[in-house]
């Protein structure tokens, strides 16, 4: 596992839409979808990896959080995602309701 892997590793957790609040504020949360990694997604912007990016941005596999999607986490603020930061953005996946 490359260096930069581990140090994402090290970075994912789990947290609740209250502490993403001000990253959304700032513009800077990124929806990943469910079929992709996480770390697969962070360590492909880390690196640059244009060609990746753009190709899980056309396929509307990442984007910013819609007005709707904001307005739903915004009314239950503990609403858990499993996110990543990758400077200068925090890369976010909905975890399924139990």
């Amino acid at each position: 596992m490359s260096d930069l892997r581990v140090e994402l590793t090290q970075n994912l957790d789990e947290a609740e839409w209250d502490w993403l609040i001000p990253h959304a504020q700032r513009d800077a949360i990124i929806v990943v979808a469910d079929g992709l990694d996480l770390l697969d997604v962070g360590e492909a912007i880390a690196t640059d990896n244009i060609p990746s990016v753009q190709n899980w941005i056309d396929e509307q596999l990442l984007a910013k959080p819609s007005p709707e999607q904001l307005g739903e986490w915004n009314s239950d603020r503990t609403k858990r995602f499993n996110a990543l930061i990758v400077e200068p953005y925090v890369l976010v996946q909905e975890k399924a309701a139990l």
